[in-house]
């Protein structure tokens, strides 16, 4: 269908009348027509629920310290094809990871490269329209089935009613593919909005590892993209996910995360944000068999008036499982994160071991961070601790640097860094920490 401008009311502090939203029709382009029935129904469903949602608003909870006025959207529109997207293709290939077994570059929502090295036989790896269509059965198993729990709920909905763009990777049992899977969205247009979606299934013994980049075409447009990541990594499987965000200093990002971790099973996402001027990522991972395990990590660099909004469940379902949070925010100028946090051990998951920690750095004396861990426990014999702490860099490190030869400000950026790289070391594979490394570089010297 051709590309349709798209209005948006700004929301109030209640539910919108009736009859009136944000968007007056599904934003979609061209797209496969023979898309099966299910995913049509799912659609008109998720357009359903986009229209009786009500947005955020100041007394729920799950938008506590955000700034709603960041979801005050004037008028958008479904981003539209780029006439050239060579320029955007090499700069991708420039600065992406060398080693891959794949790597895909969508612009505006868009293919513009997709390539394969080494998937090994029997992987699936296909962008999401295409998989619908071939292979349309298994993507229904695991598409969209979580939910939002954590406030994003219309985001979500909007999500399913949309075309969307991004892959399906599908690892069949005993499968190990050694090189990333590398995807880039790029988003460019004023006003223009995206929808990427991952989802990624690791059977029994499968492993695979995928990087997920966001970028802004130029500097100037202010774009929205309303992105999810699906990851199932089922009984005795592996899935790290990385999404690395350094949008314009003009555009805004709703990410959610939901993921579901089998039997002996485990799952790494981490969050990268470098850009952008309002960030939202949810994440939710329930760990439904025993021996499943979750890491859920973030290194942040905030400055400027950028503000990160974090919010994050880990909820154990099953014994003797385990889940480890790291999230650490730096902070200058008069930036702003905002961190709530759950654990939640449910009726009958004993010998749950949970971690959850928030450490953010304060840069400026303007800077802001507000955290909310928190605890629900309802299961006997568990391991559980959470906190945060916010504080600023110690004189005494500056005075210690100042006196080999470092001058005040490269001395905070190396502190800050350095603060960061606890969260990076994590990460499987040692092109991918450096490139991110480089990244957090770059970001640091343009910082006044």
């Amino acid at each position: 269908m051709p590309n349709a401008t798209l209005s948006m009311e700004s929301p109030t502090q209640a539910a919108p009348p009736s009859g009136r939203d944000w968007f007056s029709a599904p934003p979609r382009h061209e797209e496969p027509a023979d898309l099966p029935g299910w995913y049509r129904d799912l659609r008109a469903e998720s357009w359903h629920q986009f229209l009786e949602t009500p947005g955020p608003v100041r007394t729920d909870e799950s938008w506590r310290f955000a700034s709603l006025k960041q979801v005050q959207f004037d008028t958008l529109r479904m981003a539209e094809a780029v006439a050239d997207p060579e320029p955007v293709i090499d700069n991708t290939l420039d600065r992406g990871l060398r080693l891959v077994a794949a790597r895909f570059v969508f612009v505006n929502n868009r293919l513009a490269l997709g390539e394969s090295f080494a998937l090994p036989n029997g992987v699936i790896c296909l962008p999401i329209g295409e998989a619908l269509v071939q292979h349309g059965d298994l993507v229904r198993e695991h598409f969209m089935q979580e939910g939002a729990r954590l406030g994003g709920a219309k985001f979500a909905a909007l999500h399913g009613a949309a075309t969307l763009s991004g892959l399906f990777i599908h690892v069949p049992k005993g499968v190990v593919i050694e090189d990333p899977i590398e995807v880039s969205h790029w988003a460019g247009g004023d006003g223009a909005v995206i929808f990427p979606h991952l989802l990624v299934v690791a059977e029994r013994g499968a492993s695979v590892s995928v990087v997920e980049r966001h970028r802004s075409i130029n500097t100037t447009d202010a774009t929205l993209s309303i992105g999810m990541a699906d990851l199932a990594p089922e009984d005795g499987g592996r899935i790290q996910y990385v999404c690395v965000q350094n949008l314009n200093d003009q555009s805004r990002q709703i990410q959610l995360n939901g993921t579901r971790v089998g039997r002996d099973a485990k799952a790494l996402s981490c969050f990268v944000n470098l850009g952008g001027r309002w960030v939202r990522n949810e994440s939710v991972s329930r760990l439904t068999g025993p021996g499943a395990d979750s890491e859920m990590l973030s290194a942040n660099l905030a400055d400027g008036d950028q503000e990160y909004d974090q919010r994050t469940l880990q909820l154990h379902e099953a014994q003797h499982t385990k889940s480890d949070l790291l999230y650490k925010n730096a902070l200058y100028d008069r930036s702003r994160t905002i961190f709530a946090g759950l654990i939640r051990v449910c009726p009958g998951a004993h010998f749950t071991d949970a971690y959850q920690k928030c450490r953010n750095l304060l840069g400026s004396d303007e800077a802001e961070a507000n955290s909310m861990p928190g605890l629900e426990i309802d299961a006997d014999q568990v391991k559980c601790s959470h906190g945060s702490t916010s504080g600023q860099i110690s004189e005494e490190e500056i005075f210690y640097l100042k006196a080999r030869g470092i001058p005040p400000r490269r001395a905070r950026q190396m502190i800050s860094q350095g603060f960061l790289a606890e969260t990076i070391e994590r990460l499987e594979g040692v092109e991918l920490r450096e490139a991110i490394g480089h990244r957090f570089e770059e970001r640091f010297a343009v910082l006044a």
